[in-house]
């Protein structure tokens, strides 16, 4: 009886093993395909049904902002963009870790409006590994004008 729980544990446990950090850099690097493309669909595909979505800043007095938005509202401001405008998040760099069902992604970046830079900062992701696939369930960033090249 020892020897089949054991068993039962190792094979749960190999199931339960970490999967690959660069599956989950492709899924940030669809994200943004699709963001860049305005597929909304396509962004929604890529997420965790209760995504959440926050944003560090400063406030126009200068103390520390957390806001915090819906997803729904962001993919109806990235659709409502204009054709006229050109938007681009460069991202710099992906640093990843993963553990299990669990990643983290961070990602420096530039965003650039009309190929002017609007602000910079970094991104972190927060993904689960959900229907043997990776999720993003979690998204906060940093925005801000100084320091960006």
């Amino acid at each position: 009886m020892k020897r089949i729980i054991t068993l039962v544990f190792i094979i749960s446990f190999s199931c339960v093993k970490a999967q690959e950090p660069e599956q989950a850099k492709e899924v940030i690097i669809a994200f943004f395909n699709a963001f860049h493309q305005q597929d909304t669909l396509a962004m929604k595909e890529l997420v965790y049904d209760s995504i959440k979505m926050q944003s560090i800043g400063l406030s126009k007095s200068g103390s520390v902002k957390l806001s915090t938005s819906s997803f729904d509202s962001f993919l109806q401001s990235i659709a409502g963009i204009p054709d006229t405008v050109n938007f681009e998040e460069r991202i710099l760099d992906y640093k990843v870790r993963a553990d299990a069902l669990m990643a983290n992604l961070w990602t420096p970046y530039e965003f650039y409006i009309n190929d002017e830079m609007s602000h910079c900062g970094v991104n972190n992701f927060q993904m689960i590994w959900d229907d043997n696939t990776w999720k993003i369930f979690y998204i906060v960033d940093t925005r801000h004008q100084e320091g960006c090249k």
